[in-house]
């Protein structure tokens, strides 16, 4: 499908709109409950502990923490405080998602279906509500993935934007390990394009590519050198600890380290969990659930159930597409879902939890809203499923939204039975 760049069809007003109504709900008893709950006592004693150069969650990059301390310094220690730059983060990364769907896509209608299928997916609004490192990683990604599909689509502005794309890829990459794996993709492009385009002289060549103008010499810099000192830079206040300071000119060493301190967490832990069952959908983690504040509350992490089974039909599509009629965006989500998944599949870590689903889940959302526009251009009952899955998607958001949101549960402990479809969600 041939896109069209213009200020008559960027769906970016009604992408925003989305992004500005998923804060409002998202801030909405952002401060709830008002203690500590799940990994946020790892994360914000470790901000706290930053802030006196103590030495603290050494296994973790810098960057998220250090946005959490500083909004602990700049604003205060309370539970709102803790969660504004997850709830920030998520707003903005929605938006950026969008953005990268349309310059992927030139798509309109898929770029909004996106937002919505995001913002009601479950795991973004979890994650946007928590004190945790996740949304900070996943809210950068999605910048980085911005501004790396419009340098692509508008070559004019790539130099910059590739810049930018650089820098955003290494805060991303310094605020959790998670990433990793979608941030070699780039690079991986430019080469392959590089060389189909151009033969031996692909490493000079600025024509041919993902942007045209740009060398893969070029491209190098700015999509691995800069990410690398970029997120080198991000454990800065690691070289300041009072306590044993992180040695600025040898991070093989603290990576060795970083490296052997989670692979040392081998206890088997009652959340744990593998790929495949976070790709089923039928593994849960529960955040919270407590008496809290005069009231019984909940916090389960599952995927919305319409959205994450619909995208492994949607999957299943965009593979055959892709192939039949060499369609590069559903080409580029695909990749993007099943490597940022199978990372986890042939990962060395021993104990891992449905969280690190985040990343794959989002690209699954810009699969199955592709597949979803392309039921409503049909001129039979498939157009039906547009509409169908879209309702389904927010119906299923507003039904769990008690037990993914801390909301008061009617009925004391026995009531989170009523979300319990399955066995293993409890």
């Amino acid at each position: 499908m041939q896109a069209r760049f213009t200020r008559d069809h960027d769906p970016a007003l009604w992408c925003g709109t989305i992004a500005i109504f998923f804060l409002a709900l998202v801030w909405w008893r952002l401060a709830v409950p008002h203690e500590i709950y799940f990994d946020e006592v790892h994360y914000v004693n470790a901000a706290r502990k930053q802030l006196d150069h103590i030495r603290v969650n050494p296994e973790h990059p810098m960057f998220a923490k250090t946005v959490l301390s500083l909004a602990i310094e700049w604003l205060g220690d309370r539970p709102l405080n803790w969660r504004i730059p997850s709830a920030l983060g998520g707003a903005l990364g929605l938006f950026a998602f969008t953005r990268i769907v349309w310059f992927a896509s030139g798509n309109a209608r898929a770029t909004v279906l996106a937002g919505v299928l995001l913002a009601t997916d479950f795991f973004w609004f979890i994650h946007s509500r928590i004190a945790m490192l996740d949304m900070t990683m996943a809210a950068l990604t999605m910048l980085a993935g911005w501004q790396l599909a419009a340098a692509i689509r508008l070559p004019r502005q790539g130099r910059w934007r590739l810049a930018l794309t650089g820098v955003l890829m290494g805060l991303a990459l310094g605020s959790k390990w998670s990433v990793a794996p979608a941030l070699l993709l780039p690079g991986l492009a430019f080469l392959a394009l590089k060389l189909r385009d151009n033969g031996w002289r692909f490493l000079w060549a600025r024509s041919g590519g993902p942007v045209p103008g740009i060398s893969l010499i070029e491209a190098g810099l700015w999509l691995g050198l800069v990410p690398l000192a970029v997120y080198w830079t991000t454990f800065w206040p690691a070289f300041h600890w009072a306590a044993r300071p992180v040695n600025p000119w040898d991070p093989i060493a603290w990576h060795k380290h970083m490296l052997m301190l989670q692979d040392s967490v081998k206890k088997p832990h009652p959340y744990r969990s593998v790929w495949y069952q976070w790709a089923g959908n039928w593994r849960a983690i529960w955040y919270l659930y407590k008496e809290v504040e005069g009231a019984q509350r909940g916090i389960v992490l599952i995927g919305n159930p319409f959205t994450m089974l619909a995208g492994l039909v949607a999957l299943v599509w965009a593979v055959i597409e892709a192939l039949r009629r060499r369609r590069l965006d559903l080409l580029a989500f695909v990749t993007l879902y099943l490597v940022t998944l199978l990372f986890w599949a042939t990962s060395g870590k021993p104990v891992q939890f449905l969280y690190h689903y985040l990343l794959p889940s989002t690209f699954l959302m810009a699969i199955l809203a592709l597949a979803l526009d392309e039921a409503g251009r049909q001129p039979n009952r498939w157009r039906l499923l547009l509409p169908i899955g879209i309702g389904l998607s927010v119906v299923m958001f507003a039904v769990f939204y008690p037990i993914i949101s801390a909301l008061p549960l009617c009925c004391g402990r026995p009531s989170f039975e009523f979300w319990m479809w399955l066995p293993s969600w409890r």
